[in-house]
């Protein structure tokens, strides 16, 4: 069977729903750094639920890690009885800080994106999340969510670090992106550092802080200002872009961003190339203002020292190797594996521009015009996770791709076979069925700070799976010996590494498999999670020791 797609307005929003087609049918430097670099490389010193359980707001405990995001782990919603129910929420962002909070215990504050999660926020209660772990929703204003979500976050922001800051369609970006700033940004960021701080005792010194990710940029040096003694730690999930890439943003706005970034303790970064790129753009646009020690991996700023690092971000290898045994697993793995003599090509993303998946597409349309007796011989499923549809950037490619899929289906289909099958939904456990099966797993994206999926499917897959992956993702540092490599822009040399793919001998897809398993391993998010927690308590006592020296 096919599917095809059929427009709905809603709300603004451009939203795609999937049809059944019968088969046949039309369609200063600091003591010491965290990290030692040497040759440019990194070196080691080192479905639903019930109802959410409220619990009081209580004073801050002092054991516990306050871990600060936009997005929860879990996403709540009403169902007909207009009961509130939860569930993960998607992403590899909420993925991984899941695994933090059913690992540490934590204190996990959030924004309330739904209506059902404001609800909960307005309850002014926690959600506990894990056994020792809870989430705080908190409500923001409307007005100023939306100028900071859906304009400055998505698109300005994450289009500028994702090197595509050329796409973005708007009349004035600097008039645009100045005033969801001040209508947006900079409120909302004001709003989290004081849930924040609301959390923390006295002056911070028992306290330990990690933000995440690009959303939260400002608050490191709100929460500063209160609880100078706190131990502030700032992970970034996406890229950072070289300088050159911020010339689209005022520079004022820039200045700002980064200056506050240097209020925290640690700034940890996916790889080493994102951690060099942000210490030249600090040194551009702060100047004289900054002490960049590219050596010692330190920034220093207004009297306090940042450490920069890389840590790369992970997957539960264990939980992943659990799930293989659900019946849920297993009916989808059934409903998915392919007729006998056809090899499978699979992707797994969001529908956002940054995953180049319309070239993907092209790459495969251009597999099959190349090769005539692949057709009826090889089929691509791709399972995509609608995204940020009321952005017109995201609805404009949405669209784009779907029609791509469409095409490709008409002109090379028949009633016996259909070249691509896309789902177009969030069902995280179908996704990882079908990498289960996948002969070759695409991997094109223009930019990446990590790559999640790229990890999950040599972890699950049961064929020997060829990995063919963007050389601009950032697991491409740790996987680069297990796959094939390829430039994102290039649909020819995509379309010919695919073929590669499918036509390598089963000795040499062995192998490569087995190198990807072996470095997926030797880092989990056990050992993300840990450096992370050690980088966190280096600050904490080094605050300790210097307000005790100085007493």
């Amino acid at each position: 069977m096919g599917f095809g797609f059929q427009p709905e307005a809603s709300s603004g929003c451009l939203l795609f729903s999937l049809l059944w087609q019968p088969e046949g049918s039309s369609a200063g430097a600091g003591p010491f750094p965290l990290v030692r670099r040497s040759g440019g490389r990194r070196e080691e010193t080192r479905m639903l639920a019930p109802t959410p359980e409220l619990r009081p707001l209580h004073a801050a405990e002092k054991s516990r890690l306050i871990l600060v995001s936009n997005r929860g782990p879990v996403e709540h919603w009403f169902d007909d009885s207009q009961r509130i129910r939860r569930r993960e929420a998607a992403g590899g962002v909420a993925s991984a800080l899941g695994a933090v909070a059913k690992r540490s215990p934590v204190t996990w504050l959030a924004a309330a994106a739904s209506e059902a999660d404001k609800a909960v926020a307005i309850l002014g209660g926690k959600v506990r999340i894990a056994s020792d772990s809870e989430l705080r929703l908190l409500e923001l204003p409307p007005a100023a969510y939306e100028h900071f979500y859906q304009s400055f976050c998505n698109p300005i922001l994450w289009f500028v670090q994702h090197s595509l800051g050329h796409l973005l369609d708007r009349r004035d970006l600097a008039s645009e992106a100045l005033a969801s700033w001040h209508a947006g940004y900079l409120p909302v960021n004001r709003r989290f550092a004081e849930a924040a701080i609301e959390e923390i005792p006295g002056d911070g010194s028992s306290a330990q802080v990690m933000l995440h990710d690009y959303h939260l940029y400002l608050a490191p040096r709100f929460i500063r200002a209160s609880r100078p003694q706190a131990a502030l730690q700032h992970f970034v999930h996406i890229p950072w872009p070289a300088p050159s890439d911020w010339r689209h943003l005022p520079s004022f706005l820039v200045r700002r961003l980064c200056g506050a970034m240097l209020a925290n303790d640690s700034i940890v970064f996916q790889t080493e190339a994102f951690v060099e790129n942000f210490m030249a753009t600090c040194d551009a646009y702060l100047g004289g203002r900054a002490v960049v020690r590219e050596r010692y991996g330190s920034i220093q700023f207004l009297g306090h020292t940042a450490h920069v690092t890389s840590n790369p971000v992970s997957v539960d290898v264990d939980e992943l190797k659990a799930l293989r045994s659900t019946p849920q697993w297993q009916e989808y793995r059934r409903a998915l594996t392919a007729p006998p003599g056809v090899k499978t090509i699979v992707r797994v993303d969001r529908l956002d521009p940054s995953k180049n998946v319309e070239r993907g597409f092209e790459a495969f349309e251009l597999l099959l015009k190349r090769n005539p007796g692949l057709r009826g011989r090889v089929r691509f499923l791709a399972f995509l996770v609608p995204s940020r549809c009321g952005v017109p950037e995201y609805a404009s490619y949405a669209k784009r791709v779907f029609d791509r899929v469409n095409a490709i289906n008409a002109v090379y289909g028949n009633p016996e076979w259909t070249p691509v099958t896309l789902f177009y939904e969030h069902n995280r456990t179908q996704a990882l069925a079908g990498l289960s099966l996948y002969d070759v797993l695409l991997v094109n994206s223009l930019a990446d700070g990590m790559n999640l999926v790229s990890k999950e499917g040599p972890v699950v897959n049961a064929n020997d799976g060829v990995l063919v992956l963007s050389e601009a993702a950032g697991s491409f540092e740790e996987l680069r010996h297990g796959a094939i490599a390829i430039d994102p822009y290039d649909v020819g040399g995509t379309a010919d590494a695919l073929r590669a793919a499918l036509s390598m001998e089963p000795v040499e897809r062995r192998i490569r498999q087995q190198a990807l398993r072996d470095a997926i391993c030797a880092h989990q998010i056990t050992d993300w999670l840990r450096q992370q927690l050690k980088d966190l308590s280096i600050a904490e006592h080094m605050k300790r020791f210097a307000s005790e020296a100085s007493a």
